[in-house]
Order: structure tokens, then C-alpha cells, then sequence
């Protein structure tokens, strides 16, 4: 599972991983929908949201909440679609090991290369949006 070889990383740009708990992990989306793409995951293997325990749930939100506030300083987001898709009809990339997507979205950041060529523009590469997190993260 890719999610559980960045459990086992540290935080670096080739894991993507930004910060890990005991319990749960803040990881950069490889194929980010926008710029600061995050991925909020518990750090065990698994794909079934009511198989958590409590303090992994409760981990789980401390870190979607630290991560908006980390995105709105860094990048100065003006919104976020926040999501889960769990299981794999539901939509889910990685079934086996859940976890939510943080999309930071800014007024007026849709284009038109989508309609023309499923084509996004990101205007960052992912090693410059990983460096300008993982100071954030750092401080946690």
C-alpha cells in the first residue's frame, strides 16, 4: 500500500508525506485537483471508517482542522471541497486505506483546459507546495 510505505518514511518530498502522528498522517496528493491537494489518513491500514477507534477518529479531525488552518496561512485559500469516498464503488483510488482529500479552492480558480483537453494548470510544482507546507507541519 502506498499509504502505508509513507507511514513508514519521514516527512520528505519523495514519500510526500508532511507530518505523521501515532495514530493518523498528512500526505500530499500525488495528482493534486489544485495546489495543496492533502490527503488526511490514519497511519494503520485500513479502509473501513467504522473499524477507527475512537482516538483515531478524533486524531483524524484534529488534523483536518490543523491542515485548513495550515492551508488558508500558506496559501491563502478562500474555500475547500472536503470529502471521503469510501470503498471502491463509492469511488475510492485506494479502498484499503481510507482517506479524506482537502481541495483548497480560491474564487475563480477554474479554466478552461479542462473542457478542452482534461488538462488542469497547477501553478506550483509539487516539490515547491511540499517545501512551503512542510514548514507548517513542522511546527506541530
Amino acid at each position: 500500500c502506498v499509504f502505508c510505505a509513507a507511514a513508514k518514511a519521514t516527512p520528505e518530498f519523495d514519500s510526500l508525506l508532511l507530518y505523521k502522528s501515532k495514530l493518523a498522517m498528512v500526505v500530499l496528493n500525488k495528482y493534486p485537483y489544485n495546489n495543496g491537494h492533502l490527503l488526511i489518513l490514519p497511519t494503520r491500514h485500513q479502509g473501513d471508517i467504522t473499524a477507527l477507534t475512537d482516538d483515531e477518529g478524533a486524531e483524524l479531525q484534529k488534523l483536518l482542522k490543523e491542515s485548513v488552518r495550515i492551508l488558508k496561512d500558506a496559501l491563502g485559500t478562500d474555500g475547500f471541497n472536503i470529502g471521503l469516498n469510501l470503498g471502491k464503488v463509492a469511488g475510492a483510488g485506494i479502498p484499503e486505506h481510507m482517506h479524506y482529500h482537502i481541495v483548497p479552492r480560491w474564487a475563480g480558480d477554474t479554466n478552461f483546459f479542462p473542457l478542452l483537453a482534461d488538462t488542469k494548470v497547477v501553478v506550483e510544482t509539487l516539490e515547491q507546495t511540499f517545501e512551503r507546507l512542510l514548514a507548517y507541519y513542522n511546527s506541530l
